[in-house]
């Protein structure tokens, strides 16, 4: 059963979410000749006050 976590930045919409779930599913099954229901994807949402690229932090961009 592939586990797949995905940390992204807060402020996707659910339809974001739910158009990419589906594709990294389709893309599990392709690949991974995975069942599309063992699949299983976990978001982790992250505040753009907690992540820094090149120095600076995402809320100050």
């Amino acid at each position: 059963m592939p586990n797949i976590t995905v940390e992204l930045l807060s402020g996707r919409t659910l339809d974001q979410r739910r158009e990419f779930v589906a594709a990294v599913t389709d893309a599990a099954v392709g690949i991974l000749k995975a069942r599309p229901e063992a699949v299983r994807i976990v978001f982790s949402e992250i505040e753009k006050s907690d992540v820094a690229n090149a120095g600076k932090l995402e809320s100050d961009k």
